[in-house]
């Protein structure tokens, strides 16, 4: 039987994300000012979207409004998925983290900046750039049990074609002028 809050939330939450077909990542409850907040994050492969949270958001208050383990007082629920900087700690984050620069500190002390090319339930495959742009990209293999610690890396000015693919819209539908059609 689960003892602290935390779990007996994740216990009643996490059927409800499993059945919309997402990971419940993270149940915390948080004092923030003078009220209480429920912060759920989910994810999935491909990311969440913002109906899914909603969704989820109505069940998860309709569960909990169906027991008492937030007590009488008032709360706030906020559900979300990861934020940008995400702490990778499980394989399936390093599965959806492929082509994103992460940053590693490895059980031996050193630091690791790469890409993710590839991953698997041991390890993961990292793109290495060179050193101040001197020297050849190499390409390091870690298992999970080198990785102390990493996080996906924000970059706001990523030139490869993995990049460009996030820009595209492809529901844009470029329909011809009629009046092009009358030669």
């Amino acid at each position: 039987m689960s003892t602290t809050l935390n779990d007996r939330l994740h216990d009643l939450l996490e059927p409800l994300a499993a059945s919309a077909g997402v990971d419940l990542e993270e149940v915390k409850v948080a004092r923030i000012g003078g009220s209480r907040v429920l912060e759920v994050v989910v994810d999935a492969d491909g990311g969440v979207d913002l109906d899914t949270v909603a969704e989820l958001s109505r069940e998860f208050g309709e569960a909990l409004d169906g027991t008492d383990l937030m007590g009488e007082a008032e709360y706030r629920l906020e559900v979300g998925s990861p934020g940008a900087e995400r702490l990778l700690a499980q394989p399936r984050h390093w599965r959806r983290a492929v082509t994103r620069l992460v940053k590693a500190q490895l059980t031996t002390g050193g630091e690791l900046t790469g890409r993710v090319l590839e991953s698997d339930d041991e390890g993961v495959l990292l793109e290495i750039p060179p050193v101040k742009g001197r020297g050849k990209v190499t390409e390091r293999r870690l298992a999970f049990t080198e990785i102390a610690k990493a996080r996906v890396q924000l970059e706001f000015n990523r030139k490869d074609s993995a990049a460009e693919e996030d820009i595209v819209d492809e529901d844009i539908d470029i329909e011809p002028d009629d009046a092009s059609d009358e030669a």
